[in-house]
């Protein structure tokens, strides 16, 4: 990974938009980023890592707004990263999330995070995608780490490592989980405890299951379950079950004797009760033959109602025939009354009918005069029409004369405009030479411009073949790793191999040694590590050998393109075309002088044809007025006549309607006074007509007869009451009649309390005894049940509980359970104890310089000083100093021990995760902070160590304010910080 520039805007103290030229500071291999406490410097850093993941390192991605302070309200935070990963060019261009103004009205609205990530194809950035998702599982898929191991691996952050040179085993186990993929070694040790929890819980669930078995034996036998494992109990409950099936056979014989007593009982009872119900029955009867007697009066009212009924039916239809006319009557007298209202002051208020049929025929008569005055209104309408087609005329006459007129003004103009160009057409023919020299030039510009492009694609075919060098190398960096990783694995084998009886273990410390590790087959040894890295030596020489290659086209191109210009090959021969086509269009000017000589004599003909027609319009335009003037004297006579004729009303049209409406109006309420004498007469007859039939009836009156009326539903009800009281007799009469009845109501009543008694007495003895006998039945039957299901729980529960045992071991074992494991030491841990190993090794190359040969890190298994619980060793860390041959914490090292040795370990945990990462290439990495601790020898081996780092042309930026690095190194990123905000600089 190479970083080519980076563009910050309004982002962590960056208020407006600063660029950092990385091309520039990498060109140094070793360049310096510094400035004041506080100004920024890692706020670069924190730039390049949201780019590439979408957040920032450590403590400070907590931040919730990652927005300038500094910058306008209205200015959008952004950073565009420009970085080529693997071989592939890239830009990505971040925004987080943001408070913006509104547009409208006061107050902020959010601004949504957003990503865009490119590639440079074929001259061109393609885009790749929008989604945060997407493009950080991209870029980390790319570079072959995630966020985590890009800030270690990349950003060096010294403070984090001094934190982890000091920390616990937990701790650093924590970081070291982040950084390795071990997560399948702690899901092995979660997958184990889970077993011996299922394992435990399976083998519980059976032994509780037998339990329960049990439990419900004893509740079945009424005795209490012994505590005994699950065979046991079954043995016991077989044997409970034989003692309940003797005591269901005697229990038996007195159920059978107790059930015949009982039946007994129950047929004298039921044969008294049969008894006791005729007798009931015989007095119900006289009860319900007094009744009716005392209700023969109401029987007698309901006849003499029902008979009315039937006269006034034979009345009513004379009524409602007498009814409907009087309605009919009162309706009419209705009509007329709204029509005189709607009459107004037209007539008296006792105007009749003749009066009102002589006003309408007088209003009938004017309409047919006021006929004749709308052929004056339909002439009226024709003369407007005919006026509006001579103003339209007037007024296309009008404007064309204007234009003749505006023409006449302006002929003039337009034949100076054509004598100019004349003259213009006549300097082009004169320019034809110079046009001969431009089309030279384009034609030697054009042949510079191909043998640019030859070169370029020379050049493009040299960067493909150091692009594959670069794999080449990649690979066999690969190949490297592989082979030491397998030689690693091999360790446990290796180790085993010196293993004797007896002696103790290097590792675990036991004596005893039940099953050594074999290598199944044997790993590679020293020589094939040596040719992979010569293969890899080779693979680098490849890769610089193209690199200067396309460094020599690359300076061709430039002069190439200093000789042709910038313009592509296709704008040249456009150039060149235009040039041609130039002293083409030149060409043709002796032609442009003849064709506008002819034109100036066209224009001096129309002028003497447009003033002509001119004088022509302008008399048209004067008859055209005599006739308006005519017309308009014509329509004012028309409209007087008019006006007399419609009276007071605004139009004739309106006095037609209002007569029209008037007359009908006098027709109609002359016609409802007419049949509103008609309906009164009716209505007098039908109602002498109803009194007659009335008395005939034998009825007082009309209303005597109309109350007397019954609907149909009244009627029948009345017939249905008298009905029922025929029935009810008839009823009585037969259950009086009745022998059988008669005979029993003879018989004096039986004793029921004493029968049901003795009933009762016999079926509480039978229950008794049956439920004693169903319930030792029911025992037996369960016991025998229950036993043969205990039998099986039993055999279930001994398998699953010896699979639980074996879980428990090996869970324990893997967890670091003392009782299981002498180490302590858990499976991940054991794993990240390995990668810490490797670790250690390469952080001793650069601490062997740093510190002039005194300090080395070693690895050690022992349980750290004040670690509590179980698992924790494997993952310790102790400094030897070389002088004194003793061990120390690294807690008492020093301010400039500690940042030598933390940044040691900081490059070998780089380096290891780098190979674990699949060997990607970091082009660019940066340490910082820390430097203000070191004294100046110390300083000076550092920056040796620092600067080999450059080897195969990796970039090295050293954060720090200390003042001698400024001295110490040329290449450097100035960052300024201000009231409004901060800068950068870049010098070389």
């Amino acid at each position: 990974m190479r970083l080519h520039s980076l563009t910050i805007t309004a982002f962590g103290p960056y208020a407006g938009t600063q660029t950092v030229d990385f091309e520039a500071l990498s060109g140094a291999g070793l360049f310096l980023i510094n400035g004041p406490t506080g100004a920024g410097k890692t706020s670069v850093l924190d730039a390049v890592c949201f780019a590439l993941y979408g957040r920032v390192p450590s403590v400070r991605n907590d931040a919730k707004d990652l927005r300038s302070q500094h910058a306008p309200p209205d200015r959008a935070p952004e950073v565009v990263l420009d970085v080529t990963i693997r071989g592939r060019r890239f830009k990505v261009t971040r925004s987080p999330k943001w408070e913006r103004p509104k547009r409208r009205g006061q107050g902020t609205t959010e601004e949504k995070a957003k990503v865009l990530l490119q590639e440079w194809r074929g001259g061109a950035w393609e885009t790749w995608s929008t989604r945060f998702d997407e493009a950080g599982q991209f870029v980390t898929d790319l570079l072959g780490m995630s966020a985590e191991q890009f800030c270690q691996v990349v950003l060096l952050p010294q403070g984090d490592f001094a934190a982890f040179l000091r920390a616990g085993a937990e701790e650093r186990r924590g970081v070291l989980e982040k950084l390795f993929a071990t997560e399948v070694f702690a899901q092995v040790e979660t997958w184990l405890a889970e077993r011996r929890r299922e394992s435990g819980r399976a083998a519980d669930e059976l032994r509780a299951a037998a339990e329960s078995v049990a439990d419900r034996a004893a509740e079945a036998a009424g005795a209490a379950r012994p505590e005994l494992t699950p065979p046991a109990l079954a043995a016991w409950v077989t044997e409970l079950s034989g003692h309940v099936a003797d005591l269901t056979a005697v229990t038996a014989a007195e159920a059978a004797d107790a059930g015949a007593a009982r039946d007994a009982a129950r047929a004298l009872l039921d044969n008294a009760r049969a008894v006791a119900e005729r007798q009931e029955r015989h007095a119900d009867a006289l009860r319900r033959s007094a009744g009716l007697a005392e209700r023969a009066a109401e029987r007698t009212e309901l006849t003499g109602r029902l008979r009315a009924a039937e006269r006034a039916g034979r009345v009513l239809p004379r009524l409602q025939t007498a009814a409907a006319r009087a309605a009919r009557r009162d309706e009419v007298a209705a009509v007329v009354t709204r029509r005189r209202a709607a009459l107004g002051g037209l007539l008296p208020d006792d105007a009749d009918a003749d009066l009102m049929r002589k006003e309408e025929r007088a209003r009938r008569d004017e309409l047919v005069e006021l006929a004749q005055r709308r052929e004056d209104e339909t002439r009226l309408t024709a003369i407007g029409a005919e006026l509006r087609t001579l103003t339209d005329e007037a007024d296309d006459l009008e404007t064309r004369e204007a234009e003749l007129a505006l023409f006449l003004t302006d002929s003039p103009a337009h034949r100076d405009l054509l004598r100019a160009q004349l003259d213009q057409a006549r300097t082009r023919a004169a320019a034809l030479p110079a046009a001969d020299a431009a089309v030279a030039e384009a034609t030697a510009r054009l042949e510079a411009a191909r043998r640019r492009d030859f070169l370029a694609a020379s050049l493009a075919e040299a960067e493909a073949a150091h692009r594959a060098a670069v794999d080449e190398a990649q690979a066999a960096r690969d190949v490297v790793q592989e082979i030491r990783q397998a030689r690693l694995e091999g360790m446990a084998a290796s180790l085993a191999k010196e293993l004797s009886e007896g002696e103790p273990c290097r590792v675990c410390g036991s004596a005893s040694h039940p099953s050594p590790a074999h290598a199944e087959i044997e790993g590679p040894g020293e020589e094939a590590e040596a040719e992979a890295a010569a293969a890899y030596d080779a693979a680098l020489a490849r890769r610089e050998e193209t690199g200067n290659t396309v460094t020599r086209l690359s300076a061709e191109l430039d002069a190439a393109c200093d000789q042709a210009g910038s313009s592509p090959e296709p704008e040249l021969a456009s150039a060149l075309a235009a040039a041609e086509e130039d002293l083409a269009g030149l060409a043709g000017a002796e032609t442009d002088i003849d064709r506008i000589e002819d034109e100036l004599r066209r224009v001096d003909a129309d002028f003497d044809e447009a003033r002509d027609r001119h004088g022509e319009i302008q008399t048209a335009l004067a008859a055209l007025q005599t006739q308006h003037n005519t017309l308009t004297a014509e329509a004012g006579r028309l409209r007087d006549r008019i006006d007399a004729a419609r009276g007071d009303d605004p139009t004739l049209e309106a006095r037609v309607r209002r007569l029209d409406h008037e007359a009908a109006l006098l027709r109609d309420t002359a016609a409802a006074t007419e049949q509103l004498r008609a309906a009164a007469a009716e209505a007098e007859t039908a109602s002498d007509e109803a009194s007659a039939a009335a008395s005939a009836e034998g009825f007082d009156s009309s209303e005597a007869a109309r109350a007397a009326a019954l609907d149909d539903p009244a009627r029948q009800e009345l017939a249905r009451r008298v009905k029922a009281y025929d029935d009810e007799e008839a009823r009585v009469a037969a259950l009086l009649d009745d022998p059988s009845l008669r005979a029993a109501a003879a018989e004096p009543p039986p004793d029921l309390a004493a029968l049901e008694a003795a009933l009762g007495a016999a079926e509480e003895h039978h229950q008794s005894v049956a439920s004693a006998r169903d319930r030792f039945t029911d025992r037996r039957s369960r016991l025998v049940t229950l036993a043969r299901e205990l039998h099986a729980r039993a055999a279930e529960w001994r398998p699953a509980a010896e699979h639980h045992a074996l879980a428990a071991r090996v869970a324990a074992l893997t967890s670091g359970d003392p009782t299981a494991n002498r180490t302590r030491m858990r499976l991940s841990a054991y794993v990240l104890a390995a990668r810490l190993e490797q670790v250690v090794a390469a952080a001793n190359e650069r601490l062997a310089r740093m510190s002039g040969t005194r300090y080395s890190l070693e690895h050690t298994v022992d349980k750290a000083a004040g670690s509590r619980g179980h698992g924790t060793g494997g993952l310790g860390l102790r400094v030897i100093d070389g002088w004194t041959g003793r061990h120390r914490e690294p807690g008492t090292l020093s301010g400039g021990e500690t940042f030598i040795t933390s940044l040691s370990l900081a490059l070998g945990l780089a380096d290891v995760v780098t190979a674990e990462a699949g060997g990607t290439e970091i082009g660019t990495l940066f340490v910082d902070e820390g430097f203000g601790t070191l004294d100046e020898d110390t300083l000076d081996e550092v920056m040796e160590v620092l600067d080999g780092l450059r080897d195969g042309g990796r970039a090295v930026g050293i954060v720090s304010h200390v003042a001698e690095l400024r001295t110490r190194i040329p290449a450097q990123l100035r960052v300024a910080k201000t009231r409004t905000g901060s800068t950068l600089t870049v010098t070389t």
